[in-house]
């Protein structure tokens, strides 16, 4: 048994888990801001632009409510809400690594690495051509 926490918990402690335990709790976290964001803000300007429609209570009833069961319904709307909240997560992130991207490549371009110090040999090799030009 202690075999198995000793190995758990250099799984756990690898940088990576922890890294990608970071991003899930972040992601979470921006999720809502994004949903937030959609929910309170986008859809009603898109429900107004097209007429006061709010998407999440469009439903199609497949059977109707009786005195012994609640209605049957499919809650189209819900889907379309769910959707516009995918597209928009989807393209923030798109532009956010973008950015990113952009960002690394600006550094890569002002700063070019400096070429490698020649080893031992090609000295060597170097001074051997140096010495047969002073020669001739």
């Amino acid at each position: 048994m202690s075999a198995l926490l000793k190995e758990f918990k250099e799984f756990a402690l690898r940088g990576n888990v922890v890294d990608m335990a970071v991003g899930i709790i972040i992601g979470a976290a921006f999720g809502k801001i994004v949903s937030s964001l959609v929910g309170d803000i986008l859809m009603p300007v898109i429900g107004l632009i097209l007429g006061g429609v709010d998407f999440t209570t469009l439903s199609l009833t497949l059977k109707e409510a009786t005195a012994n069961s609640d209605a049957v319904l499919l809650r189209y709307g819900n889907f379309i809400q769910t959707v516009v909240d995918f597209v928009i997560i989807a393209a923030a992130i798109f532009l956010m690594i973008k950015a990113l991207n952009s960002l690394q490549r600006e550094e890569e371009e002002a700063a070019p690495p400096a070429p490698p110090e020649p080893s031992a040999e090609e000295k060597l090799l170097a001074e051997i051509r140096d010495l047969l030009k002073e020669q001739q």
